[in-house]
């Protein structure tokens, strides 16, 4: 079937779905298979195994050894990546149109039939494990793991994607062969493509391709965490040059409407250049190099959240001014002229984002991994005009009041950190 979006959907009766966009003027495709595992429904003992199965989908199949498949895509001068996230596992590629068959070849058979075979498990958990360490030697990229946890607390969630030491270590080759059964299954599946595309011969090419079997679904993300779950403090002490500090609370759910309202919110508040907090922070007061808002959505919940590197000198008044910026958002709301800006901005990154093929691959096939409607871009347009400044002021107050933020830090003395934290209002969290 097809819609006024420019896209089509097509169901398979195992349960696959195929969306394909075609873009013309392109000799391109941007390819890519979603699949709904993720860390939110590993339990305690397997988390950061969805993140190691997206390793071992690149140590071969039945016909494609792990140095085939980089020769083949090489040859074709091709991109072949993947990633994990707390939802979804995606496996991508940009193709010339004349390989798009050989292309998906491969990718299907390191979907549905990888070999997960001892050896090579052996010597991708030693990788993972370098990853791990590599994100703990990275105080910039592990505090936002950190307040991961602050935030969602023991909820799977509040876990990093690519798990511990200890969990990943514990994978062997046949649970993980059981896990990837469970999880990759043809009902949390889609293919994804973009470009210069013909939807009905994709269609073919994954009938031909996939698991027979009868349409089937990945474990269910876990409920949502309690809204009223008290603000926390997390502090890892290591000797950095900087405190990398980060503020973040619930946000919202993927599907809920007021999602366009936070994409103006976060450029206002601290998502662009002319941002209230790069200007006050970074501009003004020189209390710090990098300071930024961030949001995310997922299933049934979501995250808001702040970070800012400072040196030890100036961590005091950096959170004091970040206290006042939130004290004022909130107190205060949103000028028309900012909420202007920020609704052109947020168009702009849309128009311009779709502009690629990678993109525009990327959107449809998480909308329908999502179960949500796929918008055309003037429905996005229409829906991001439509943003008022009441429904943001609403939002910041709801989501950015400083007492209902958690705080995750990096840096060499929490005692120093703990006692700067009283312009933040650290005295009302519960310090854990």
């Amino acid at each position: 079937m097809s819609d006024a979006a420019g896209h089509r959907l097509t169901t398979l009766p195992s349960g696959v779905r195929v969306v394909s966009e075609s873009v013309p003027g392109v000799r391109s495709v941007a390819l890519g298979a979603l699949i709904a595992a993720g860390s939110s429904t590993e339990p305690a003992r397997q988390a950061g195994w969805a993140h190691l199965l997206e390793h071992m989908l690149f140590r071969g199949t039945a016909r494609y050894g792990s140095a085939e498949i980089d020769e083949i895509f090489d040859a074709m001068g091709a991109e072949l990546n993947a990633g994990t996230d707390r939802e979804s596992t995606s496996v991508y590629s940009r193709v010339q149109d004349r390989h798009l068959g050989r292309a998906f070849d491969v990718m299907a058979d390191m979907i549905w039939r990888p070999r997960i075979a001892a050896e090579d498990l052996a010597a991708e958990r030693e990788i993972v494990l370098e990853e791990i360490a590599m994100y703990e030697d990275d105080p910039q990229e592990q505090v936002f793991d950190v307040l991961g946890e602050a935030v969602f607390g023991e909820h799977p969630l509040g876990r990093p994607v690519v798990g511990s030491r200890a969990t990943v270590a514990d994978a062997q080759d046949e649970v993980l062969r059981a896990f990837h059964a469970e999880r990759y299954v043809s009902g949390d599946l889609v293919i994804a493509a973009a470009g210069s595309i013909d939807h009905d011969a994709l269609v073919g090419l994954v009938a031909a391709a996939e698991e027979q079997g009868a349409s089937e679904r990945a474990p269910s993300p876990p409920p949502a965490p309690p809204a009223d779950r008290a603000p926390a403090v997390r502090f890892v002490a290591k000797p950095t040059e900087q405190y990398h500090v980060t503020l973040g609370a619930l946000g919202l759910a993927r599907g809920d409407e007021r999602r366009f309202a936070l994409r103006a919110l976060d450029v206002v508040l601290g998502g662009t250049p002319s941002s209230r907090l790069f200007q006050e922070i970074r501009e003004k007061r020189a209390l710090a190099y990098s300071v930024s808002s961030f949001h995310s959505e997922l299933a049934r919940t979501g995250q808001v959240g702040i970070y800012l590197g400072t040196r030890s000198e100036n961590v005091g008044s950096a959170l004091e001014a970040l206290g006042e910026e939130l004290d004022r958002l909130c107190e205060d709301g949103v000028k028309s002229a900012e909420l202007d800006r920020a609704r052109e901005h947020v168009k702009g990154r849309i128009v311009l984002g779709l502009e690629s093929t990678s993109a525009r691959m990327s959107r449809l096939g998480a909308t329908v991994l999502a179960r949500l409607p796929v918008l055309s871009i003037e429905e996005l347009l229409e829906r991001i005009d439509a943003v008022d400044g009441e429904q943001v002021d609403a939002l910041a107050r709801e989501l950015f009041a400083p007492e209902r933020m958690s705080v995750a830090a990096i840096g060499p003395d929490e005692g120093r950190f703990r006692a700067s934290m009283t312009g933040l209002r650290g005295e009302r969290l519960e310090v854990g």
